[in-house]
């Protein structure tokens, strides 16, 4: 699905996604991913959201500081992760929001584009 084309200062929007995968900054990305502000995109290697467990946001408990809200695009539906991964991440403290990849797609940009510093973890969607 393609997203409406708006002035998101340095950061990089998500343009498209869908596929298998996502568009930022005119060039497709295969596979899962996790969003850091001022860091950049990394591959996720996780697929399904049964594999959303504490260790598979390792790299965001590393950056937390770096970001004020976790967007979680957990596929074609939302689904939460386990409890004790909820538990974990807000005993950190980390903020997180769970929805489907579409709509964490679609926040993620509106978040940016109010100079907002989310991170993001999105499964990709066929």
């Amino acid at each position: 699905m393609e997203l409406s084309n708006t002035d998101f200062g340095g950061a990089r929007p998500i343009e498209a996604y869908g596929d298998g995968g996502f568009r930022l900054d005119k060039k497709r990305v295969d596979g899962s991913m996790i969003l850091l502000p001022g860091r950049g995109m990394f591959p996720w290697s996780i697929v399904s959201p049964d594999e959303m467990t504490a260790g598979a946001f390792e790299m965001l408990v590393e950056a937390q500081g770096t970001f004020d809200l976790i967007l979680i695009g957990s596929g074609n539906q939302l689904v939460r992760p386990p409890k004790e991964t909820r538990d974990y991440l807000a005993g950190i403290p980390l903020h997180i929001e769970v929805m489907d990849t579409g709509a964490a797609c679609r926040t993620y940009n509106v978040l940016l584009s109010e100079n907002r510093r989310v991170a993001a973890a999105l499964l990709a969607v066929g």
